[in-house]
């Protein structure tokens, strides 16, 4: 493989835990990859912007070479990309990717709980699609199934709302983080009455028996316009541990796919490792500590050896935090580099 980019979304840690989190976590793999990286690039972004950093990369590379990622901060396009990969026939107009979703009442505010955690089958996703779709269709909106997490949705007329990624919106105060705009009345009215709807829908009583928590809502993101969207070929994907919709994305051989798998790959390939994400974004840094030993056995150590060994030209490693994406660059020359000391001090945002 000439080159292979891996993401690892809240990997990054804040400078004042820095000095006690890398102590505890032993990774020379890791230490090795950033002390001895051929190149550095930092960016940053806002801690109220719409995508995490990671997605915002994500974006610009899977909507091809010619999107305007700037023109993209608060509707990724990438809902046609989705639906090509369940196979859903491209349709023109205007469609979000759409989640069922189960959002939870904190002390003070409402929150949307985590897609990773719902465990939705498809004969439960398909009963409450079936009762909604006469809703969406009153209103002008035509709903689509794509599987159990995901759906699709044209609303020509929404397409100038601003929508957020789940995992940017997940334990938040929604009230920051609904889609907001001009359409923000009737998509409100659309979201009530779905959400009164299902409230008392045989699936969701039959999954609250078995222990799990009620799809009580639906979370609409990801806007993309046909025709430019659906004609960009994708670079191929792979994930571990991340939401729905990068699952849906990645290719079918590379949904949970480990390293050993993604190194025989004979093409430039894009990794996405997202075990760490929910502990990091929640501050749990026990978890976050458990989640990055894993990594450091699972793929960094296999990527540094495939590195020394020639079978990998060059690795590209996206950390990011909330605020921040530092890209580095690693080839089998800069670990030659025996003057630079391995160190993860390239963890810290």
């Amino acid at each position: 493989m000439k080159q292979l980019t891996v993401a690892v979304p809240y990997s990054l840690i804040p400078s004042e835990l820095a000095k006690d989190l890398t102590r505890a976590y032993t990774a020379p793999a890791l230490a090795m990859l950033l002390g001895r990286h051929a190149k550095q690039t930092i960016t940053v972004t806002e801690p109220e912007a719409r995508l995490l950093p990671h997605e915002a990369w994500l974006t610009q590379r899977l909507a091809g070479a010619h999107t305007d990622h700037a023109n993209h901060a608060d509707q990724p396009p990438l809902a046609h990309a989705a639906m090509r990969a369940l196979g859903v026939p491209a349709q023109q107009g205007f469609w979000f990717i759409v989640h069922p979703v189960h959002l939870a009442l904190a002390r003070t505010h409402m929150v949307l709980g985590d897609l990773r955690n719902l465990h939705l089958t498809d004969e439960d996703s398909r009963a409450l699609f079936d009762a909604a779709k006469p809703y969406f269709d009153e209103v002008g909106k035509t709903l689509v199934f794509g599987d159990a997490n995901t759906w699709f949705m044209r609303a020509d007329d929404w397409r100038n709302m601003r929508c957020a990624s789940p995992d940017a919106a997940i334990g938040e105060n929604l009230a920051d983080w609904m889609p907001d705009g001009e359409a923000k009345r009737p998509f409100r009215q659309l979201q009530n009455e779905i959400q009164m709807l299902w409230h008392a829908h045989p699936a969701n009583a039959a999954r609250e028996q078995r222990g799990l928590a009620p799809v009580n809502s639906f979370w609409m993101w990801g806007g993309a316009e046909g025709a430019d969207s659906a004609s960009a070929a994708l670079p191929e994907l792979a994930e571990a541990a991340c939401l729905p919709w990068l699952s849906v994305l990645a290719a079918p051989a590379l949904r949970a796919a480990d390293a050993a798998t993604v190194l025989a790959r004979p093409q430039d390939t894009i990794a996405v490792l997202g075990a760490a994400l929910p502990a990091g974004k929640e501050a749990d840094w026990s978890a976050w500590l458990m989640h990055m030993q894993q990594l450091e056995q699972q793929w960094f150590a296999p990527l540094l050896e495939a590195l020394r060994g020639g079978r990998l030209d060059v690795l590209e490693l996206l950390l990011t935090s909330r605020t921040h994406a530092v890209t580095y660059t690693i080839t089998k020359g800069s670990l030659r580099k025996f003057w630079r000391s391995p160190s993860l001090q390239g963890l810290t945002a």
